[in-house]
């Protein structure tokens, strides 16, 4: 890595950027954004970048501007003589898109990778990827960092006495017995058969969850559907309450709706996505100096998963 480092934002992440950069000690740098009447648009960066290790920060969950304009800036620090790009992708969109489920289906996140990788990009900074195996699609350095670094201790801090760790589905097993293991509790799992993409037919318990504070733990909420007839269930078989902590807060359709007529008594996130909506039961944890800290290991060549221990996972 060079000793001169420079942030840049993407439109749909400014206000995490500009953050992120001042818990590093920097500041944001000047681009612009010049929008044509057809749609298209075209960054640019106000400075040199020349010689530099360019951190382009943004989120790339829908609409699909929001990658363009990520790989437009990839390829223009690569134009400008950029020694080092790093994207750091606080939410990777197209994830969910990681395997083949059926026939005549594409893999997107895999195509993701092939075009920031095809774009210029050095390394990738991401968090709580909906599948590990995604990190296996690119052929540059993948710095896949978990939001349980800031989940346990705020869990901790509320100090329930009958807690246990909740999955909504079996695919996130795996993420709830990491948490269990750290909170030193059980864990239950939720079973789901779905009708269709964002709609579950029938869902039950697997585990005792009477007379516990459930907290249930995922990647992502999109619109909540899972998550509330989860927490309702636990309710149903004698849960005393449910919390829910997930990193991605992608709530779409009728999410906030949703989570404020459900038993849940409070969803935690993060800020990778920009909240569209206000909800007393939501509350946003930023992963500002998070990534900050990460980003100042990798510029001074220090290991990442010594700084941050659940990334020995």
């Amino acid at each position: 890595m060079s000793t001169s480092v420079k942030f840049f934002a993407g439109n749909n992440t400014l206000n995490l950027a500009t953050k992120i950069a001042e818990n590093f000690g920097s500041q944001l740098s000047s681009s612009s954004f010049v929008a044509f009447s057809d749609g298209e648009f075209e960054p640019s960066f106000d400075e040199t970048v020349r010689g530099s290790d360019v951190f382009l920060v943004q989120s790339t969950n829908p609409p699909s501007d929001n990658l363009m304009e990520l790989l437009l800036m990839i390829d223009a620090a690569k134009r400008a003589s950029a020694a080092n790009i790093i994207a750091v992708i606080p939410y990777f969109g197209y994830a969910r898109q990681d395997k083949k489920g059926k026939p005549r289906v594409p893999i997107g996140a895999k195509l993701v990778a092939n075009l920031l990788t095809s774009a210029g990009v050095n390394r990738i900074m991401t968090i709580d990827l909906h599948a590990d195996q995604i990190q296996g699609f690119f052929e540059v350095p993948v710095d896949h960092l978990y939001a349980s670094e800031l989940f346990i201790e705020d869990i901790k801090k509320l100090n329930l006495k009958n807690l246990i760790i909740a999955s909504p589905d079996m695919g996130g097993s795996k993420r709830a017995n990491v948490y269990a293991k750290l909170l030193n509790c059980g864990v239950v799992i939720c079973y789901k058969e779905r009708t269709k993409a964002n709609e579950i037919g029938t869902m039950k318990v697997l585990g005792d969850v009477d007379r516990k504070d459930v907290i249930i733990i995922d990647d992502m909420v999109d619109t909540a559907g899972t998550l509330t007839k989860a927490a309702d269930l636990m309710i149903a078989n004698g849960a005393t309450s449910v919390r829910a902590y997930c990193t991605h807060g992608v709530l779409t359709g009728n999410a906030y709706k949703n989570i404020d007529n459900s038993s849940i008594s409070e969803l935690v996130i993060t800020d990778t996505i920009p909240k569209k909506h206000v909800s007393q039961k939501v509350r946003e944890i930023s992963v500002s100096s998070f990534l900050a800290t990460t980003i100042k290991a990798v510029t001074e060549n220090k290991s990442i998963s010594s700084t941050w221990k659940s990334n020995n996972k």
